[in-house]
C-alpha cells in the first residue's frame, strides 16, 4: 500500500459546521421560503436567544444588487423603528457578499394563510380582532411615512392567544425600486394589489388598506377574493369585479367592503375601519348568517326597495325617558363622499335592509314616490309623521327634540349631483335611478347608524331607514333649492313604534 493510500484510509472527511452569519447568528434550520427569500431559525450567540433570519433573494428580472441592498438597509431599518405590538421587531440588518439578511423577532405561530387553509374560515369576531391589530400596525407605519406594500395572509402570524404580528415591513418597498426592475415589474402578491397599483400608480397607505380588506375577506370566507387562474385574470378581477361575502354581516362586512372601495381617495380610513372592527369584535356568540345568504348587495342584485304600502307606522305609545346626549358624527358626511367616489353607483357593494334587521325598507319621497317629505331648510331634525304611502311629512309638524316626536333625522347628504364638484357632476349629472340611489343611501345610513352619531347602548331599541328623492323631484328646474331636492335622509325610529321622548342623535349640521 502506498503512502497516499494509507493517508486516504486513515483520514475522515471533515463535516461542515453550521452556517454562521455575521459571526454571531448560527442558522439552525429552515422555517420557510417564499418569493423574496428563505426564513431561518437561528441563534444569536452573543445574546443567547433564538431569532428568525430572512435571507433575501433579489427578485427575478432585477439587477444592480448594490441598489437592492441599499434600499433594504434603509427601508427595513426605518421599519425597525416602529413600535407597535403587532409589528414584528427587527433586530439587525446585515450583508455578506451579495446577500442581505434581516434578523427579526422569532414568532412561533402559524400564518393566517396556514391557519385558514388548515382549519377553514375563522369566526367573524376573530377576523375583526385580527383586523384591529393589523390596522394598529399600519397606522403606526403610515404615521411614520412607511407603506408596507405586501399585506397578505402569509405575512400575518396569529398566535393561539389571538395576538397578531405583521412581518416584512419595508422589504416590498425596497424591492419595488424602479432601478431594480427591467420592465415595470409589479412587486408584491397580485391578488392583494389595490386597483391603483394595478393601474400604475405609486403605492400609498390606502393601498395597504385595500390589501387588508382582501386579507380579512380571505379570513372570513376561506377564499382569496380576486385570485384567478392566471395573473392577467387576477388583475382583471381586481379592476372590474366585486366579491360576495357570505359569512360576514353587520360592522365586519361594512369594514371589509369599505376597504375594498375601488378609488383610494374614497376608501374608508383606517380609523373608520378600526371603529367598525371594534364593534364586530365584540359580537362574539352572535349567530352567523346561514351559508349562501349574501350579506352585502352588489351590481345585478339590487337591495330590497319599498314600492308599495309601507308596513311601518309609528304609534302614539309613550317611550321610556332617555338621557339627552351630545355626540359627534363619525362617519356620515364622509361616508357620502367616499361611497359616491368609490363607485357605489357603478355596481359596487352596499348595505341593504336584507342584511341588517335594524334597517327598514328605503322609501322614495316626492312626486311619484311613496310619500311627501317637504322641509323648508333641510336643517330639521325631530319631526312627527307616519311612513305610510301617500302621507305628507313637513316642517309644519316639527316639535322640539326634547318633546315627543315620531322620528329623528340623524344624517343627510345635500350635495348629490348639484354641481358641487367635478366628480359629482360626472357621476350624477342625471338621476342615477331609484335602485342606485337607494344603494348609496342605505350604505351611508348604515355607516352613520353604527358610528358615534347614534349611542351604541340605544341601537338595540332603534330602527333606521333611508329616504331618497324621486326622479320627478330630482329633475325639477328650480336651482335655488337643488340641495333639498337632491338630498337623501337617514331617520331613526323606535323599534316598538312608540314615540321618541328625548333627542337620540347629534344635531344634523
Amino acid at each position: 500500500m502506498t503512502d497516499e493510500q494509507i493517508r486516504q484510509t486513515h483520514t475522515t472527511p471533515a463535516t461542515p459546521g453550521p452556517r454562521v452569519i455575521a459571526g454571531r447568528y448560527t442558522l439552525l434550520g429552515e422555517l420557510g421560503r417564499g418569493g423574496m427569500g428563505v426564513v431561518w431559525r437561528a441563534e444569536d450567540t452573543v445574546i443567547g436567544r433564538h431569532v428568525a433570519i430572512k435571507e433575501l433573494t433579489l427578485p427575478d428580472g432585477a439587477d444592480e444588487s448594490g441598489v437592492f441592498q441599499e434600499r433594504v438597509l434603509r427601508e427595513v431599518r426605518t421599519g425597525g423603528r416602529l413600535n407597535d405590538p403587532a409589528v414584528v421587531t427587527v433586530f439587525d440588518v446585515v450583508t455578506e457578499g451579495d446577500t442581505t439578511f434581516i434578523v427579526m423577532e422569532l414568532v412561533e405561530a402559524p400564518t393566517l394563510s396556514e391557519l385558514v387553509r388548515r382549519n377553514g374560515p375563522l369566526a367573524p369576531h376573530q377576523v375583526a380582532a385580527i383586523g384591529e391589530q393589523v390596522l394598529s400596525a399600519l397606522q403606526a407605519a403610515h404615521g411614520s411615512g412607511i407603506v408596507h406594500r405586501d399585506v397578505k395572509p402569509g405575512n400575518l402570524m396569529v398566535a393561539p392567544n389571538g395576538r397578531v404580528k405583521l412581518t416584512d415591513f419595508g422589504i416590498a418597498q425596497a424591492v419595488d425600486d424602479p432601478r431594480l426592475t427591467t420592465s415595470g415589474m409589479l412587486v408584491g402578491s397580485p391578488a392583494f394589489m389595490a386597483p391603483e397599483r394595478v393601474a400604475g400608480r405609486e403605492a400609498m397607505p390606502e393601498s395597504d388598506l385595500w390589501a387588508l380588506g382582501v386579507t380579512l375577506f380571505f379570513a372570513v370566507e376561506g377564499t382569496v377574493a380576486f385570485e384567478r387562474p392566471s395573473t392577467a385574470a387576477t388583475l382583471h378581477a381586481i379592476m372590474n369585479e366585486v366579491p360576495y361575502l357570505t359569512h360576514a354581516q353587520g360592522p365586519l362586512a361594512s369594514a371589509i367592503m369599505g376597504l375594498l372601495i375601488s378609488a383610494p381617495e374614497a376608501r374608508i380610513s383606517a380609523q373608520q375601519a378600526r371603529g367598525l372592527l371594534a364593534m364586530a369584535a365584540q359580537q362574539h356568540g352572535q349567530p352567523t348568517p346561514p351559508a349562501g345568504r349574501h350579506t352585502a348587495v352588489y351590481g345585478g342584485q339590487p337591495p330590497t326597495l319599498h314600492s308599495g304600502p309601507a308596513p311601518f307606522a309609528p304609534g302614539p305609545a309613550a317611550a321610556p325617558n332617555r338621557t339627552r346626549r351630545t355626540l359627534l358624527v363619525g362617519c356620515g358626511a364622509l361616508a357620502a363622499v367616499a361611497l359616491l367616489a368609490g363607485g357605489f353607483f357603478l355596481g359596487k357593494p352596499v348595505w341593504s335592509p336584507e342584511t341588517d334587521e335594524s334597517m327598514l325598507p328605503t322609501m322614495v319621497y316626492g312626486e311619484g314616490g311613496d310619500l311627501g317629505f317637504s322641509l323648508s331648510s333641510g336643517r330639521e331634525q325631530c319631526l312627527n309623521g307616519r311612513f305610510d304611502r301617500g302621507y305628507e311629512i313637513s316642517s309644519s309638524n316639527q316639535p322640539d327634540c326634547d318633546e315627543n316626536h315620531d322620528f329623528e333625522i340623524y344624517d343627510s347628504e345635500r350635495s348629490l349631483g348639484n354641481g358641487s364638484s367635478a366628480s359629482s357632476d360626472a357621476v350624477l349629472a342625471g338621476y342615477p335611478g331609484t335602485e342606485q340611489l337607494a344603494r348609496f343611501a342605505e350604505t351611508q345610513c348604515m355607516l352613520s347608524f353604527y358610528s358615534n352619531a347614534v349611542p351604541a347602548d340605544l341601537r338595540p331599541s332603534l330602527d333606521y331607514r333611508a329616504l331618497v328623492p324621486s326622479r320627478a323631484l330630482w329633475e325639477q328646474q328650480q336651482e335655488s333649492d337643488a340641495d333639498l331636492r337632491r338630498t337623501i335622509y337617514c331617520v331613526l325610529l323606535n323599534k316598538d313604534g312608540s314615540q321618541l321622548t328625548e333627542q337620540v342623535a347629534v344635531e344634523v349640521k
